[in-house]
């Protein structure tokens, strides 16, 4: 991985904490310019009504828009399980093309047996614009976004390093939360664990986003750290962790966690680039629920 640290070269950065499902959508923008990208966004959805709002993804929208960007990429860290992306509407109102990384085929082959999807489902990954290669550099005005990938939580999952900004999906969260959960289909502590070097390796000042917070405690909402302090401080993954003990932790921790709420949910639409599934011959779209199969 490489580190541009040249001011001119570093990114603005915006988040927009969601409280209901815990997650920080962001626009990152070049610094003398109005190209950006739009990074893990949100769909309000209602589990007991299934219905859905645009609340959150229109208070990135008014930003953009007041502050005059042009919107070139809307990005996903990974298919997400807790909740829906908001993609197809940012992308109607706001333009720009969607992208994920280039293994979300194989996340895809998964759930389309979990659902039993069907022959017309594909998992070529052709619901997004573009999919993405470790090591990829994306244009964003004066910037690049360089594509790293970080699996672990899932097969598809990346980090995207913007100057000496990265934005680093679930592969850590803040210092004192620690580490995404690797029980998923596909997920592997020690690839994990593999990840997260990736991005402890970078110079300690490199601002590190998180796409959650947790926060234990009662303390405030934080979704920006640094190397240093994730290397210092990090309750799973600091630098006295072995990859044994931290996969040990990490392996024994999972299997006390329940499904996420929304899981069954989000994926189906987030393994669609954020669309709902084909509506029925009464016009209303589906999802499914598996009974007493996972």
């Amino acid at each position: 991985m490489n580190n541009h640290s040249t001011p001119s070269l570093n990114p603005l950065v915006h988040g927009f904490f969601d409280p209901d499902t815990w997650t920080v959508t962001y626009v990152v923008q070049e610094p003398a310019g109005q190209a950006c990208a739009i990074i893990d966004s949100v769909l309000d959805f209602d589990p007991k009504s299934g219905r859905t709002r645009t609340t959150s993804a229109d208070k990135v929208v008014e930003f953009v828009r007041s502050q005059g960007l042009q919107v070139h990429w809307i990005l996903e860290t990974h298919a997400h399980a807790d909740h829906l992306s908001a993609a197809p509407y940012l992308k109607a109102q706001l333009g720009g093309k969607t992208a994920m990384g280039a293994h979300i085929t194989a996340v895809q082959k998964v759930f389309k047996g979990i659902f039993n999807l069907g022959p017309d489902f594909a998992v070529d990954g052709r619901q997004f614009d573009h999919l993405l290669s470790d090591g990829e550099t994306l244009p964003l005005g004066s910037l690049g976004i360089r594509i790293v990938s970080v699996p672990g939580h899932t097969p598809a999952c990346v980090a995207y390093q913007v100057g000496d900004a990265v934005l680093v999906g679930d592969t850590l969260f803040m210092p004192d939360v620690g580490s995404a959960r690797c029980d998923f289909p596909g997920g592997d502590a020690k690839a994990l664990y593999a990840s997260a070097q990736k991005i402890l390796s970078l110079p300690p000042e490199t601002r590190l986003f998180m796409c959650h917070d947790y926060p234990p405690d009662g303390r405030a909402v934080q979704f920006e750290t640094t190397v240093a302090a994730q290397r210092a401080h990090n309750i799973h993954l600091n630098d006295s962790i072995s990859e044994a003990a931290f996969v040990q932790l990490r392996s024994a921790r999972d299997a006390t966690l329940a499904m996420p709420v929304l899981m069954l949910q989000a994926v189906q639409i987030n393994i669609r680039a954020g669309e709902m599934p084909p509506a029925e011959d009464n016009g209303v779209a589906y999802l499914k629920i598996p009974l007493n199969s996972l």
